[in-house]
């Protein structure tokens, strides 16, 4: 037994009980990102699980791939919307809102069939970081494939720093968003191909390599987004009427439109 009297001691180094943690989940068919600053680890550890546990039950109410899931039961005529979950009512409510919005280029039919996940994916996003703030959490951000919401700073005041991907490049970015809370959403084909679809000529837009929408709500954001790349070419002139939300388009001549408020950060300002 050695005594603290005489000699030398040294004491251990005090542990971060407020720092970084980080988890990834793969769910909604994306690998979605958690970053959390600024937290002690026990409460880290509860919010990320109880953010995964929300994303896995979303999954399995709005999947279109799940035979079981409310929506596949929706389109085979075995559920109705009025007897459906209150979570379900609300999004197929906003869906139709966001419908008339967008003069229907965004629609969760345009594809023929029930398909919500235009505006489920950021919905479900903004709903787990409006969680976490009721946590009392202030730094964090959450990536789902190309939908991003952010709170507070990265560290010591820091903007979060918010990669929009090449449209035409993986290993590249379009730009950086510097952003402390804001939320940044990204249509184009680079993350499901060709996937988006004009309603009203039920045919794939052109015109377009992608649109990045940014502003308060990630759900909005997202469906403005989508709503944006199926008007092709028009896509522009249609985000300068956004109210509260501002656009960066990338036309399929690799023009970069930007809206006036758009928070691109300059070349000078993308160091870390």
């Amino acid at each position: 037994m050695s005594s603290l009297q005489g000699g030398h001691h040294r004491t251990a180094p005090q542990q971060d009980l407020r720092a970084r943690h980080v988890h990834v989940e793969h769910v909604m068919g994306t690998v979605v990102s958690i970053d959390l600053r600024n937290c002690a680890r026990k409460e880290a550890v509860s919010a990320t699980r109880s953010v995964v546990r929300w994303l896995h039950e979303v999954d399995a109410l709005f999947s279109t791939y799940r035979p079981d899931s409310a929506i596949s039961r929706i389109v085979r005529g075995e559920l109705t919307p009025g007897h459906a979950s209150a979570e379900v009512a609300w999004v197929l409510e906003r869906c139709e809102e966001l419908r008339r919005d967008t003069d229907g280029y965004f629609d969760a039919w345009a594809t023929g069939s029930l398909d919500p996940s235009a505006l489920v994916k950021g919905w479900s996003v903004q709903r787990a970081a409006d969680a976490l703030e009721a946590r009392d959490l202030t730094d964090f951000c959450l990536t789902a494939g190309g939908d991003v919401v952010s709170r507070g700073s990265r560290q010591d005041g820091l903007p979060w720093r918010i990669g929009i991907q090449h449209p035409g490049d993986r290993r590249a970015l379009a730009g950086v968003v510097h952003a402390g809370s804001l939320a940044v959403a990204t249509s184009g084909t680079y993350e499901r191909g060709r996937h988006i679809v004009d309603p009203h000529t039920r045919s794939h837009p052109t015109g377009l390599l992608s649109v990045t929408v940014c502003g308060p709500d990630l759900g909005t954001a997202d469906a403005y987004a989508t709503a944006a790349f199926a008007m092709g070419r028009k896509a522009a002139d249609w985000t300068l009427t956004l109210d509260g939300y501002e656009a960066m388009t990338v036309l399929d001549d690799e023009r970069v439109l930007l809206t006036p408020g758009f928070p691109l950060a300059d070349r000078a300002e993308e160091s870390p």
